[in-house]
């Protein structure tokens, strides 16, 4: 049976991710209240932030930026998009 939360993001019941995303206490708050489908735009928005600011993943402060980042996305107001992004037209 699939693993079920009360996605924040969403405000509805719907299946959640098979494990935490972190070995911590916020991958913990993620896993009890975040839906995969959530969590897949998270990824997006990420390789976004990624991109816009060309942060190094690797260091610290990008480290920390993200995840300051990934609790408003879910959490918070949402998390608000760099100034200079332009979306991709299709």
């Amino acid at each position: 049976m699939a693993h079920m939360v009360f996605c924040t993001r969403h405000k509805a019941e719907m299946e959640g991710l098979d494990e935490p995303p972190f070995d911590s206490d916020f991958g913990q708050k993620i896993y009890k209240n975040v839906s995969k489908k959530a969590w897949g735009e998270w990824v997006e928005r990420q390789k976004m932030l990624l991109n816009e600011y060309r942060l190094q993943p690797w260091t610290r402060e990008a480290q920390e930026f993200l995840v300051e980042q990934m609790n408003d996305f879910f959490f918070g107001d949402g998390g608000a998009l760099p100034k200079e992004y332009v979306a991709p037209t299709q």
